[in-house]
């Protein structure tokens, strides 16, 4: 059969998708019985896929069972409840379901006319994220593929106003020879941060870097005097802590001069969407700029983030695009507000998660974060874990007695099954990192997780006594 015929009836008939859908379903019913990590002879069996690339086409079944049969348990079931390595968050099921009916759609969300839904539900989730997190109305809102690329465009849009400041127009005569940036950061900013600012030519070595505090919030007593020049870098959520930055008091003096200040809020500027939480913010609106994930705290799909900033010209300018066959429109135009042209339609599942939990649902869900990180700091304590943060969100940062035990009941723990955590290194010092995000962990789970360090440290301490 013809190739182009044989895909027309693969649209009609919908097998392939209704196949797709049924092993989805089984392995969404199965995700709390498989490994929260791949086994050895799951990640083997990847091996499969080790293959010359095929001379003619194959047939549509066979590459949706393989996926599932050999890919399914290849995965990390971070989907689940007792997935704690990273802040990935999990996915509302309605979140799940819209993207399914988006990605039929296949959006370019560039622009207005190739996607005026999506340019749609941009404008109504940049007016909804600006009520929830209580952001100035004259904040825009870009919509990219996560924190990094948020952090990038908040910096590039800095970098045009603070150049802008000192007679310098960046995008006519780029960095060669421009004045100086200041730069201020402190120890415990993230490694995206450094990445971003690596990409827009700002150098690590231009930073002017402040100590941090024993959870890693900037120091401000260490606050140099500031100036118009000057692009300080704040965080809401340290990785290992969660700790908040006192971004009021930073923010206040570096108005008063016109600085520009960025705040990284990759999980933790959703703390602001909470009556319990939203003290660890205070002053976070008085920021120049802000980025944020979806697909962490708030449980959308990957990927899903966000670029919020008071400064539209400079937002707009930085990240510009011109050419003779775009057509822009009265509309929003997304392709203005982030750094890619073609992008995918992301707000759709952002619209449908923040419409079905509604203030109400984002405050109880990001809260119960918080409690159940406190219920594992506390069952942790009691199994004789030091727990090396406050606990002020939803970060559990502890380690055992010794750097040796330590690693070897995080060996454990990883070669479980049951929960799966990752490793950190804080003040020198080998710690177990613990992130609690996803609206599918339920006390249930952490009390079975509770259980696996609890074995993990008695395993661990077994076999430094045989040593």
């Amino acid at each position: 059969m013809d190739l182009q015929k044989k895909m027309f009836e693969e649209l009609r008939d919908k097998r392939i998708f209704d196949l797709a859908r049924s092993h989805a379903f089984s392995y969404s019913d199965g995700i709390d019985k498989m490994d929260v990590y791949p086994s050895e002879e799951n990640l083997k069996g990847m091996e499969i896929f080790d293959e010359p690339f095929p001379e003619n086409h194959t047939d549509a079944e066979e590459i949706i069972q393989k996926l599932h049969e050999y890919g399914s348990p290849a995965t990390i079931a971070q989907t689940g409840g007792r997935y704690f390595g990273f802040v990935d968050g999990g996915a509302v099921p309605v979140s799940v379901a819209t993207k399914w009916l988006s990605d039929f759609w296949d959006q370019c969300g560039g622009l207005y006319v190739t996607s005026p839904i999506n340019a749609k539900l941009e404008t109504i989730c940049e007016a909804w994220l600006k009520e929830i997190f209580n952001l100035p109305k004259e904040t825009v809102a870009g919509f990219v593929s996560g924190t990094s690329m948020a952090n990038l465009s908040g910096l590039a849009a800095a970098r045009f106003r603070l150049l802008q400041n000192q007679g310098w127009d960046v995008n006519k005569k780029g960095l060669n020879g421009s004045p100086k940036i200041r730069i201020i950061a402190h120890a415990q900013v993230h490694a995206s941060i450094k990445k971003t600012m690596a990409i827009l030519g700002l150098g690590i070595e231009n930073v002017e870097w402040l100590p941090s505090d024993d959870q890693g919030r900037l120091v401000l007593e260490k606050l140099p005097e500031l100036d118009n020049s000057c692009l300080v870098l704040l965080q809401a959520g340290n990785a290992n802590t969660g700790a908040f930055d006192p971004f009021e008091e930073v923010c206040h003096k570096a108005n008063e001069v016109g600085a520009w200040v960025h705040i990284d809020g990759a999980f933790g500027l959703w703390a602001a969407a909470t009556k319990s939480l939203a003290h660890l913010t205070k002053g976070m609106e008085l920021a120049s700029s802000w980025s944020v994930d979806g697909h962490k705290t708030l449980n959308t799909p990957y990927d899903s983030g966000i670029i919020m900033c008071k400064d539209e010209e400079a937002l707009i300018s930085s990240l510009q695009a011109t050419g003779e066959y775009l057509v822009y429109s009265d509309q929003k135009d997304p392709i203005l507000y982030g750094p890619e042209m073609s992008k995918r339609s992301r707000a759709i599942e952002l619209w449908a998660t923040m419409k079905y939990l509604g203030k109400n649902g984002i405050d109880k869900m990001v809260t119960g974060f918080h409690e159940r990180a406190k219920q594992l700091e506390k069952g942790l304590k009691e199994n004789g874990y030091i727990v090396l943060n406050d606990v002020v969100f939803n970060q559990v940062l502890v380690s055992c007695d010794t750097d040796t035990i330590t690693s070897q009941a995080l060996e454990h723990i990883q070669n479980s099954g049951t929960c799966w955590c990752g490793g950190s290194i804080w003040n020198g010092k080998s710690a177990i990192r613990i992130s609690v995000c996803s609206w599918a962990t339920t006390e249930k789970d952490i009390d079975i997780t509770i259980g696996v360090f609890k074995k993990a440290k008695e395993k661990a301490g077994q076999i430094l006594s045989t040593n």
